[in-house]
This record gives structure tokens, C-alpha cells and sequence, in this order.
């Protein structure tokens, strides 16, 4: 199992395909693709011109393989979020590395890397994505590190995540803000603060959190509210980017005091 953490803040655990099932996967997705392959050049062989060139039917046909080696993956993980034939046979998904969908940028890095890396060109028949899943801890390949994404188990349901409870004499504070200026990392380091705040010493709880609180509210354009904890504030801010995202009715609930 490993932790996720998604935009809102928000910590999952999902279970991390290791190699023997992704190999599983990718040798059906091959499988797949060698039959789209020979289709295809059956069907250029019928229908291109007898008289053409050898040097443009030869680059045609290099074309196809090139196109069903990259566009394969690319397209169907894109239009299926995630999901090969094979991953959708053996019950794996692809996501970010937060735990969210994957899109087009994310197939198309993890197509061109795994055709020229991970497998074929300078990947020796997969040897080098073999190698880089056994040596990360998550089971990336090179693909997966350049694209940000992971692949893991999705035939059991998520987990519901844990959401903050904001203190309610800060509700309607944390209401009335504008929370888009907040970026990613910064929402992480918010919520990693909150998750560990009671293992920290006093004096480190008002230092990281008060600096926390000033680049929050910097963001949010929005003066600190006097008077209240950082942890209190946080915590404030981070519930309402949960209520803003998610429908909290069953999920469990994490106090921040």
C-alpha cells in the first residue's frame, strides 16, 4: 500500500502494482497490439499501390508500428483514464501521483518513453523498465517517473478519505475566501503540517505553521484572522477546499483541534 495525497489535500491508500502483474498486463496489451499490427499491414499490403517505391512502402509500414507502438497506449489510456485491455484485465489503473484521473499529457509521456526507453528502442525488450519498477519503491518505471503517475490497483472501491472539521467559529471565515490561488504543493505542505502537527514541539508548531498561514493567506489575498492557532486556520482552509471538492456525507472525519 502506498499514500496518495490528492489537490484537496485529501490522503488515500491504494495498492502499488508491482512488476509480475504489470508484465501480465503489458504482454496482453502486446498481445493486442500485435494482432491491430498485423491487421493493418495486411490491409496496406491489399490497397497500396503494386508500383510503389520499396523505400515509401517501407517507411509507411515503420510508420504503422510506430503509430500502434505509441498511439495504442496513448489513446486508450487517455480516452479510458487510465485503463489499458490489459491493466483493464488484470484490474489496474494508472493514475497521478496524487491519486487523481490521468489525462492526454500523462498517456502521451508514458507512450513515447515506454517505445524509446522502457522497451523498444533503448529499453532492451523491457529490461530497463523491469529494472527501474524493481528499484522504485512505487513500481515506476521511466515512463511513470517523466509523466508523474503510478500504477496501481482499482478493482476494489477507494477508501474514503479522512476529512478535516474546520473549528466552527472559523467556518464562516473560511467560507467567504477565494481558495484557487492555492497551489499544489502548498495545499500538500498544509496538510502534511496537520497530519503531524501533534508530533511537533510548540515552538516548531508556531514557526512552520505561522509560516504556513502567511503564504496561505498571501495567496488567498486575505489577512490572517487574529486572535486563532495556525493549526486552527489551517485546518479551517483545508476542510473547506474538502467541502469545495468532495461529498463528505461517508467519509470519517479527523479533528485538528
Amino acid at each position: 500500500m502506498a499514500e496518495f495525497t490528492t489537490g484537496e489535500a485529501v490522503a488515500l491508500e491504494l495498492a502499488i502494482a508491482r512488476v509480475p502483474t504489470r508484465a501480465t498486463a503489458f504482454v496482453l496489451d502486446l498481445m493486442v497490439q500485435t494482432g491491430l499490427a498485423i491487421g493493418l499491414i495486411f490491409l496496406l499490403t491489399v490497397t497500396l499501390p503494386a508500383d510503389l517505391d520499396s523505400a515509401w512502402h517501407d517507411a509507411i509500414i515503420l510508420a504503422t508500428l510506430v503509430a500502434i507502438l505509441v498511439g495504442y497506449p496513448v489513446t486508450i489510456e487517455t480516452l479510458s483514464r487510465g485503463r489499458s485491455v490489459g491493466k483493464f484485465a488484470l484490474g489496474l489503473r494508472v493514475v497521478r501521483a496524487d491519486g487523481g484521473p490521468v489525462d492526454f499529457r500523462h498517456a502521451l509521456t508514458r507512450g513515447l518513453a515506454g517505445a524509446i526507453v522502457d522497451f523498444w528502442v533503448f529499453g532492451s525488450f523491457g529490461a530497463v523498465a523491469v529494472i527501474t519498477s524493481m528499484c522504485s519503491a512505487d513500481a515506476r518505471r521511466v515512463g511513470d517517473v517523466l509523466a508523474g503517475t503510478v500504477v496501481v490497483h482499482a478493482q476494489a472501491p477507494l477508501p474514503a478519505p479522512a476529512l478535516v472539521v474546520p473549528p466552527p467559529w472559523l467556518v464562516g471565515w473560511a467560507t467567504s475566501t477565494d481558495l484557487s490561488g492555492i497551489p499544489e504543493d502548498l495545499a500538500l505542505a498544509t496538510r502534511q503540517f496537520l497530519t503531524r502537527v501533534r508530533t511537533l514541539t510548540p515552538a516548531a508548531q508556531a514557526a512552520i505553521g505561522g509560516a504556513l498561514v502567511t503564504a496561505v493567506c498571501a495567496r488567498m489575498r486575505v489577512a490572517p484572522p487574529a486572535g486563532y492557532p495556525p493549526v486552527q486556520i489551517l485546518g479551517a482552509v483545508v476542510a473547506e477546499r474538502q467541502r469545495r471538492a468532495l461529498t463528505p456525507s461517508s467519509a470519517g472525519l479527523v479533528r485538528t483541534g
